[in-house]
């Protein structure tokens, strides 16, 4: 990951909804959830809803796809895995080990 765009994939989360969207999508799993669900839980409207997702998505922490007239969103993982490995790419000056477990997972080699 180039470093534009952590900043466009860090931007988009530094936002309250967006965030909620992000990390109920983290919880939702890789089915995720249809945008009417999304909002319903979040108490959003459609638009500002529609809004935020998009941001999402071209940050490349989202995927969508329709079925019949329902949009599903999900987390992207592996664009949310490039993301933590671009930040902790230079752990502990190379020596994860220093970092505690929690980083070692999040090392470039794991992902």
């Amino acid at each position: 990951m180039e470093q534009t765009q952590a900043i466009d994939a860090l931007s988009a989360l530094a936002q309250s909804t967006r965030l909620e969207i992000f990390r109920l999508l983290v919880r939702a799993g890789p089915d995720g959830l249809n945008a009417g669900e999304i909002a319903e839980r979040l108490g959003v409207g459609a638009s500002t809803l529609s809004h935020h997702l998009a941001t999402l998505d071209r940050a490349g922490l989202l995927r969508s796809w329709r079925v019949q007239r329902q949009i599903f969103y999900a987390t992207d993982y592996a664009g949310t895995r490039r993301l933590l490995a671009f930040l902790m790419e230079d752990c502990c000056q190379g020596r994860p080990e220093l970092c505690g477990q929690g980083a070692v997972a999040l090392m470039p080699s794991c992902c």
